[in-house]
C-alpha cells in the first residue's frame, strides 16, 4: 500500500464540487512524500468552471489554477512556484462550450452508454491542453472489491502517450453494469518507475 486517495463529489448550488486528495503513506513518504489536494467546481452537466490543485510532491510545492469561460471559449492556466513564490507559466488555450476536468470527464463517462466494442468521444482539458479524448467500452468483467463483488464493464480512456498528458501510459475504468454505473476500479498502468496505480471501490454509502 502505496497511499490513499479520497474522492468527494458534492451539490454545489445547481452544480457540483469535486474534491480529490492523494497521500503516500509507509516506506514510500519516507523515500518521496506525496500530499496532493486538487479541487474542482463544474456546472450541472459536469462542464468545467474552475480547478485548483495544491501539490506537494518531494520538495516540490506547486499551485495551479484553471478558470473555464465557456462564454470566451478559453481557458486561463496560471501556475506557481509556491517555495521560490514565482509565477512558473501561465497562458490561455481554446477550449469548446462544455469542457471537462479528469474528475468530471469520470462523471460524464457515467452518462454515456458505450455499447461493448464501440468507442465515444469525451471534450477534455487540464488547462494547459484540450482534446476530444476516445474511450472505448472493451468488455465485461467480474471485478472484486473491498466493496464486494460486481460486474462491470470496463472502458479504456486514451488521455496518455501525447493525447493530454505526455507520460506514456494506459488508464481503464471499470463502470458498473446496472444503473448506477458505479466506478468499483480504476488502473492506471505507467511506464518503469511508476509501475502500476489500481483503486478500488472500499464502499458505497447511502445518500
Amino acid at each position: 500500500r502505496a497511499g490513499t486517495v479520497r474522492l468527494e463529489m458534492d451539490r454545489a448550488g445547481s452544480g457540483w464540487q469535486a474534491r480529490l486528495a492523494l497521500q503516500s503513506s509507509g516506506p514510500v513518504s519516507l523515500l518521496y512524500r506525496v500530499d496532493d489536494l486538487y479541487q474542482a467546481e463544474m456546472n450541472g452537466d459536469y462542464c468545467a468552471l474552475a480547478s485548483l490543485m495544491k501539490a506537494h510532491e518531494g520538495s516540490r510545492q506547486r499551485e495551479t489554477r484553471v478558470t473555464y469561460d465557456s462564454a470566451r471559449g478559453k481557458a486561463s492556466y496560471l501556475e506557481r512556484d509556491l517555495k521560490r513564490d514565482a509565477e512558473v507559466a501561465s497562458h490561455e488555450i481554446d477550449i469548446p462550450p462544455c469542457v471537462h476536468d479528469v474528475v468530471g470527464g469520470l462523471y460524464q463517462l457515467r452518462r454515456l452508454r458505450i455499447e461493448t466494442g464501440k468507442s465515444a468521444a469525451i471534450p477534455v482539458s487540464d488547462g494547459k491542453k484540450s482534446v476530444m479524448a476516445r474511450v472505448e467500452a472493451q468488455r465485461v468483467e467480474t471485478v472484486d472489491t473491498p466493496a464486494g463483488r460486481y460486474r462491470a464493464v470496463r472502458y479504456e480512456v486514451f488521455l496518455f502517450n501525447n493525447v493530454l498528458y505526455r507520460r506514456n501510459g494506459r488508464l481503464y475504468v471499470w463502470l458498473t453494469d446496472d444503473d448506477r454505473r458505479l466506478p468499483v476500479q480504476i488502473r492506471a498502468r505507467m511506464q518503469l518507475h511508476i509501475g502500476t496505480i489500481t483503486l478500488q471501490l472500499e464502499k458505497v454509502e447511502a445518500t
